[in-house]
């Protein structure tokens, strides 16, 4: 408990799914604040109720936006540097957009709906990260990018999520490396199969009870974004691995 106390954080994509399941488990380790963006407001005031109910003093920022509008980007940025006093310790970029289901092959990809993925899951953590990266450099802080296993293998009728995630595998890898002498980490997590919605809409046919629950995917997310890995950089996990536990983690740090 109390691993993320006084850390001000943002998560993006925190309405459903694994994006609810990591701000309730930052709350429960006791960030001082924590904004929560996604488009709907509903489940957003949903989420923020229940984070009340785990850390009543935690300061809650509901930000509702849409991703792919630059000045909506800008606004969760500006929006929450100016609630949170310009601190900002804590970026999870985790909203992500499926495309179409049942998922098409990429010869027949509308491509408007190629632009809108690619906009979401790559341009939008671009543009997340070098707006917060000013006030993140002050202080020092992590940034945590979420991949995919869709992002190492190109599988057939993934399409532009999996080329997005590919090119998040490549971005983290870049800022991770001019970011080198900066303070500021940056990691990427690989969460694996998860029962959402998002993961159901891609593969309607299969069981979801075979997926992991995002609640149980989280320890990975806390221990990135605690003082306990202020030197693990550059690094990519997977939140489902057993080998990935602190004695592991702490090697890591060791060799950075």
């Amino acid at each position: 408990m109390n691993r993320l106390k006084g850390k001000y954080a943002l998560i993006t994509g925190a309405s459903l799914g694994l994006g609810r399941q990591l701000a309730i488990a930052f709350a429960s380790e006791g960030v001082a604040g924590i904004a929560i963006v996604a488009r709907g407001v509903e489940a957003l005031n949903e989420v923020r109720e229940r984070l009340y109910e785990v850390a009543p003093n935690t300061q809650v920022l509901v930000v509702s936006a849409d991703l792919t509008r630059q000045e909506d980007l800008e606004r969760v940025v500006a929006t929450t540097l100016n609630e949170f006093n310009g601190h900002l310790d804590v970026l999870v970029n985790n909203a992500s957009a499926i495309g179409p289901s049942p998922m098409p092959f990429l010869l027949d990809y509308p491509l408007e709906d190629f632009r809108n993925v690619i906009n979401t899951n790559l341009v939008a953590p671009f543009l997340l990260i070098k707006k917060a990266l000013p006030a993140m450099i002050e202080n020092g802080g992590s940034i945590i990018n979420v991949t995919s296993d869709a992002g190492i293998n190109g599988y057939p009728g993934w399409g532009a999520y999996g080329i997005s995630k590919f090119g998040i595998e490549g971005m983290s890898q870049t800022w991770a490396a001019e970011l080198n002498d900066s303070g500021v980490r940056v990691n990427w997590v690989d969460p694996g199969d998860m029962n959402t919605a998002m993961h159901r809409a891609a593969e309607p046919d299969e069981d979801p009870n075979q997926w992991a629950n995002p609640a149980d995917v989280t320890e990975v997310f806390i221990y990135l974004a605690a003082d306990e890995s202020q030197n693990v950089h550059g690094q990519r996990f997977q939140a489902q691995e057993e080998n990935w536990g602190q004695e592991t983690l702490r090697s890591l740090a060791v060799t950075q």
